[in-house]
């Protein structure tokens, strides 16, 4: 039924559709999500905002609705969104039920996107209040953005050292053959139409907490109201004779990965560090350099964090392309000739030819500009955020309880704000207390992480008194494969492990104290994002239920 701006298009028999369905229907030409939760219907984009994943195979629970690829959520009452990477909303279309029929009637408009943006105020000139950002990450733009959608109206100011509106820095190494603009992730319109200035190219070099002002290093100065610092982390520099040598590279920005594409197409690339930056480096090259050779002192990749069982599923895949490994060894040397590096000297004694080498040993907090104020920070200079946490609910996890696993306790109460009044910390650059790490604390480099710290950051400045409640979820991705994690498994002493490694279909599970922490799968989707969910809700995953997981049902666990 074509109304004119609305259709109206019967999708279904409400008999048909099962309580927890999702399914992928047509109005008008357009795909639409239906799901049904008990006896209501919903129905919303199709595909997630954040890279376009079907969410007909996502992990509803409740009213919530979690991406299968990346672990972004949604509040299918409303479309909004409640869980990064996504920034934007789905659209959400009426549903009616009429005689066992169900009809969705939309606005043509709204099915020709799958995301709906989120309505802002905008910037008052009454309003004398300015919110400084320093950095121009995803934790800067997702406070800025909060800060207008809960009716913010006085001054933003987003200021960053990079040249370019803040982009998907995940995309540096997985994709290489991008220019910065295709991966802006808001354009300079969009941000100038919401009243968020973009400052450009302005490095803060000092703070002075007790006169609220920032000093830039091209010797501005601006006041603030409150201030974000979201500055990051930087790669961590070799320390070996020729370091200092022409193409020994570090991947930070668009033009640092465009000039390594560039520099090793054809040619002998060494990469130092095994590491996820690294790896995902070597497989985008895999194909283009004329050879590749990573240098890792341990074991084998990613072992800190994934393991070594998913380390050697991955180091495995890369060598079936031709990428060497020289591993349990550390790079000793770059020797080069007029000027530039040749050739790349192992401790063992070994010389790999080298064109260009790429350094991915690891990252620093971008804090050095703090150095001798009063801001909280540990030995590496990450900034500590709430040192006094208040209680999640009542019963659980405090200061005064032991730590533990159990149930609410999987999350612990954060609000960004440092040490020093009305200055709060968000991202790579800062350390925090982390339940599932028994609160000891840590620097989560991811970016739903760090985009999560923008929004609650954001709340708090407003007074709304909101805390961090999320589980850690990232992807590494590498030959067109993802492996994916979620939850902090740091300090685990247990793995489970179903499905099948040599045939790169698995689902690990992550043991401490007889739980799970943590999960990570390969072709397995949507289950990390399940047990996301699981974790999120408080909820204990045993180890005798990660026994008894069936990869191949999204059923399990149903009765948590």
């Amino acid at each position: 039924m074509d109304g004119g701006d609305t259709v109206t298009a019967e999708v279904c028999e409400e008999a048909d559709m099962a309580d927890g369905e999702l399914r992928e229907v047509t109005v008008a030409g357009h795909t639409v999500l239906l799901l049904r939760n008990r006896t209501q219907f919903s129905a919303l984009g199709s595909r997630c905002p954040h890279y376009g994943a079907p969410l007909s195979r996502g992990v509803l629970r409740g009213n919530r609705l979690r991406c299968p690829w990346h672990g972004a959520c949604f509040d299918i009452k409303t479309g909004d969104i409640e869980e990064h990477p996504a920034l934007d909303c789905l659209p959400r279309f009426k549903v009616t039920v009429e005689d066992g029929k169900v009809f969705v009637t939309a606005k043509k408009k709204d099915l020709e996107s799958s995301l709906r943006v989120k309505e802002t105020s905008k910037r008052c000139l009454l309003n004398p209040d300015t919110v400084l950002l320093l950095g121009g990450g995803v934790a800067a733009l997702v406070c800025a953005e909060t800060l207008r959608q809960e009716g913010f109206t006085g001054r933003i100011i987003m200021a960053t050292k990079e040249k370019h509106c803040p982009y998907d820095k995940a995309k540096l190494s997985k994709e290489m053959n991008l220019k910065a603009e295709d991966i802006y992730l808001r354009t300079p319109e969009f941000l100038d139409a919401r009243g968020i200035e973009l400052w450009t190219e302005r490095e803060a070099v000092s703070v002075d907490f007790q006169r609220q002002k920032v000093r830039f290093k091209n010797g501005s100065s601006q006041k603030y109201n409150h201030l974000l610092i979201a500055t990051g982390s930087h790669p961590i520099l070799l320390e070996v004779p020729g370091a200092d040598l022409q193409n020994v590279c570090l991947l930070q920005t668009p033009e640092d990965s465009s000039k390594i594409l560039e520099l090793a197409t054809g040619k002998n690339l060494v990469i130092i560090g095994a590491s996820f930056i690294g790896m995902e480096i070597a497989a985008f090259l895999s194909d283009k350099a004329g050879a590749i050779s990573v240098v890792e002192k341990k074991e084998l990749p990613f072992q800190k964090v994934l393991g070594s069982q998913v380390g050697g599923v991955a180091m495995k895949m890369l060598q079936n392309k031709g990428v060497k490994f020289y591993m349990k060894t550390k790079l000793s040397e770059l020797k080069g000739k007029d000027g530039k590096v040749t050739e790349a000297v192992l401790d063992s004694g070994k010389k790999i030819p080298a064109d260009v080498v790429v350094t991915a040993i690891g990252v620093s907090p971008s804090s050095a500009f703090l150095k001798g104020t009063s801001i909280a920070r540990d030995s590496s200079g990450a900034i500590l955020v709430d040192l006094v946490s208040a209680s999640w609910v009542p019963g659980v996890l405090t200061q005064s309880h032991a730590p533990c696993h159990c149930t609410n306790c999987l999350l612990s109460p954060q609000r960004m704000q440092t040490n020093i009044p009305n200055v709060f910390a968000a991202g790579d650059v800062v350390s925090f207390p982390v339940a599932l790490l028994n609160r000891e604390r840590s620097s989560i480099h991811h970016q739903q992480v760090a985009e999560a710290h923008g929004h609650i950051a954001a709340l708090n400045m407003l007074k709304k008194q909101k805390e961090l409640r999320t589980i850690p979820f990232f992807w590494t991705t590498m030959l067109g494969k993802s492996i994916r994690y979620a939850g902090c498994g740091e300090g685990y002493t247990d793995t489970v492990v179903k499905g099948s490694l040599e045939e790169l279909k698995f689902l690990i599970f992550y043991i401490k104290d007889g739980y799970v922490i943590a999960a990570a799968s390969l072709n397995c989707d949507p289950m990390v994002s399940l047990i996301a969910e699981v974790l999120y809700s408080g909820k204990q995953i045993s180890k005798e239920e990660a026994e008894a997981c069936d990869i191949t049902s999204i059923s399990w666990l149903t009765h948590t």
